[in-house]
């Protein structure tokens, strides 16, 4: 009885060494922020890589473009993981992808030709980590950027949920910077001795900033969250897609992540993907949107932006 005692006691100890060795290795917060502690010397990137999907869509990497002056790839999918871009099973390939902006990612990051690689993860994102194994994809591709170029830099963009999510979009928007993205992709991602760090486009924190404004009455023009948001061909709310005006906030603010330097002043009316004029903001608007984004950017260490 004792002998049988004694194997499951080395059983139970064992299998606890397993569970505890086969845990993902991840950084604590004060680690994860000592990571960010330098900012990042201010410098315009000549080529631009984007990873991901609608919520990068076509517009907003044209916009960047026309504020910044680089050139720019990307590689989209409907909806598509971090996973699902690394194993080539990415739905919606056909449809999203079309040159001249599309070239496939590896061969992309493998050419060394791209002096920031923008990143992004599918939403729901609870559901991305769960079933898409989030900060491994998030790591490998971070590596996979710097087997040839050292000096890359390496961004996670930081998106939204639905305006309709049951647990309220400001309420995402807060809870899951810490939770999520910091704490459970970028916190394992970064633990690996390749993953190296990861700055953040915080584009999420901005939109919900610039809401606020806008619903205080601030913001020429605008009253409502919907109103950077699409509207569906029947003409229903899209609850999750930009328009012109929120794609213009977002490529804002990785112009100002990326380049490290502030957006205020920047032009205002610009052209989509398709050489239409965008719709425009208010020009008063558009200073207000300049201003915010520039507040949030450099109010977070993790964009590498100093004030």
């Amino acid at each position: 009885m004792r002998r049988i005692l004694g194997l499951a006691l080395i059983a139970t100890v064992l299998g606890g060494v397993w569970l505890w060795l086969s845990q993902p290795k991840r950084l604590d917060r004060a680690a994860l922020m000592a990571r960010y502690a330098e900012p990042l010397p201010p410098q315009r990137p000549a080529g631009v890589f984007h990873l991901g999907h609608s919520l990068v869509g076509r517009d907003m990497p044209v916009m960047l473009a026309q504020l910044m002056g680089n050139r720019f790839h990307s590689q989209l999918g409907w909806g598509a993981s971090l996973n699902q871009h690394w194993q080539g099973d990415v739905p919606g390939f056909a449809e999203e992808n079309h040159a001249p902006f599309h070239r496939d990612a590896k061969q992309a990051l493998a050419s060394g030709e791209y002096d920031a690689v923008v990143l992004t993860e599918m939403v729901e994102l609870k559901d991305a980590i769960k079933w898409h194994d989030s900060p491994r994809a998030l790591g490998d591709w971070a590596a996979a950027a710097r087997q040839v170029r050292g000096d890359v830099r390496v961004y996670l963009y930081e998106t939204w949920h639905r305006l309709d999510d049951p647990a309220g979009w400001t309420a995402r928007i807060a809870a899951d910077l810490p939770a999520l993205w910091e704490g459970t992709l970028l916190a394992q991602a970064m633990a690996r001795p390749d993953g190296g760090t990861i700055h953040v486009i915080p584009a999420g924190q901005v939109m919900a900033a610039l809401t606020a404004k806008i619903e205080a009455g601030e913001v020429p023009g605008l009253s409502r969250r919907e109103d950077l948001f699409a509207r569906n061909p029947d003409g229903s709310q899209d609850m999750i897609h930009l328009n012109d005006l929120g794609a213009y906030v977002v490529a804002l603010t990785h112009f100002a992540v990326l380049a490290g330097q502030s957006p205020v002043g920047l032009p205002h009316a610009l052209l989509r993907a398709d050489g239409t004029p965008a719709t425009a903001p208010d020009p008063k608007a558009a200073q207000i949107m300049q201003e915010v984004v520039w507040q949030v950017v450099t109010g977070y260490a993790a964009t590498g932006v100093s004030g």
